[in-house]
């Protein structure tokens, strides 16, 4: 294995468009879009003071998937509303792997491919066998009090993580919750110079 780059062995991309929530049918479906990679994690099982080289990976995967994630949703990354990452490491690694992957670097290659984002990612990580599911959070990408945008989305594969890989995975959408109704700021209100309100 090269640490140049990561030893990928599956993309692996999702959407899901809801035209129905409950009882009522939406004029216009919500639309979320994730894309995992799957790939060999270089410190499965054992311990490394220096997780530097998962910084470094996760700026080139987070250029990759984040790409294709807006392509996915067939918008341009101006249009992209919400944001999210998450992390899963196979039972050979730890979380912290998980941790060295979304949070040193991975905010500006989401960012340089959503039309900019001032509200934190939102993030999750765990530790999981094949098949394992993660509720990728999601929030507003320029104000993180928008409670329309509070979500989240389901993202499994079905053959991953085996014991010595990792799985990141970055989300977006184009919308909110269908039909929110439970106040707070909305999107109209955003003034977007703090990346909370």
């Amino acid at each position: 294995m090269s640490d140049k780059h990561p030893e990928i062995r599956t993309i692996y991309t999702i959407v899901e468009e809801t035209l129905i929530d409950g009882k009522l049918t939406l004029e216009s479906p919500t639309r979320k879009a994730a894309c995992a990679v799957v790939f060999k994690n270089p410190f499965a099982d054992r311990y490394e003071e220096d997780l530097s080289l998962l910084y470094k990976w996760s700026d080139e995967l987070g250029d990759l998937l984040t790409k294709k994630a807006v392509s996915a949703l067939g918008i341009e990354p101006d249009k992209v509303e919400s944001y999210g990452k998450a992390a899963i490491s196979g039972l050979a690694g730890e979380r912290e792997h998980c941790a060295a992957l979304m949070h040193p670097a991975l905010g500006k290659p989401i960012r340089a491919n959503v039309g900019g984002g001032k509200a934190l990612l939102p993030s999750a990580k765990k530790l999981g066998g094949p098949g394992c599911a993660i509720d990728l959070p999601l929030g507003h990408k320029d104000a993180a009090f928008v409670r329309s945008h509070f979500d989240a989305m389901e993202v499994r594969i079905p053959d991953a993580p085996r014991d010595d890989e990792l799985v990141l995975i970055v989300g977006v959408t184009d919308s909110g919750r269908p039909a929110p109704r439970v106040g707070g700021l909305k999107v109209e209100e955003i003034k977007g110079e703090d990346g909370l309100r």
